[in-house]
């Protein structure tokens, strides 16, 4: 038996990933040209350096899951090449907490750190669309239909988006 299917903690590790490529999802996309450098103060992250942070913390969850812990601080890529990047590390964290392979710290701590923080980060982006003029809907994520184990860009449609 996978580790993965019996292991509560895992499975929920799998849930808050797949709930972050959802949330992030809306976040990152229909956004137009100019988005990714948008700076709403000249101390503040624009969009592409903060969607590049979470492509970093993804990948420094994935190296402390496998006992390898590695930080790196990446250049922001181009907006769409930086989505790609973002969806291709949630699908390598969801993939290796779905196999067998031991997870070489705690759920919690993995939680609580790459995976919050990325979740936080994501809410950034929300708000900085907001402020740049390109809101999105707000969403009761409570009935959003977000399946362990779907982490790439083809995210189910909205079920209760707010005007």
């Amino acid at each position: 038996m996978n580790p993965a299917d019996s292991d509560p903690k895992r499975e929920l590790l799998r849930h808050t990933v797949a709930t972050l490529a959802y949330r992030g999802g809306k976040a990152v996309r229909n956004v137009s040209a100019g988005f990714a450098d948008f700076r709403a103060c000249p101390s503040g992250r624009t969009p592409g350096q903060i969607l590049a942070h979470v492509g970093d913390l993804l990948d420094w969850g994935l190296s402390i899951a496998e006992g390898k812990q590695s930080w790196k601080s990446s250049e922001p890529l181009p907006w769409d090449q930086e989505t790609q990047r973002f969806y291709s590390a949630l699908k390598r964290f969801d993939d290796y907490l779905s196999s067998a392979n031991p997870l070489h710290a705690p759920a919690e701590k993995l939680f609580q750190g790459p995976i919050a923080d990325a979740l936080t980060h994501v809410g950034q982006i929300a708000m900085l669309r907001r402020i740049s003029g390109q809101p999105m809907k707000g969403e009761s994520y409570y009935v959003a239909d977000i399946a362990v184990g779907r982490v790439g860009p083809e995210q189910a449609a909205p079920r209760k988006e707010f005007e």
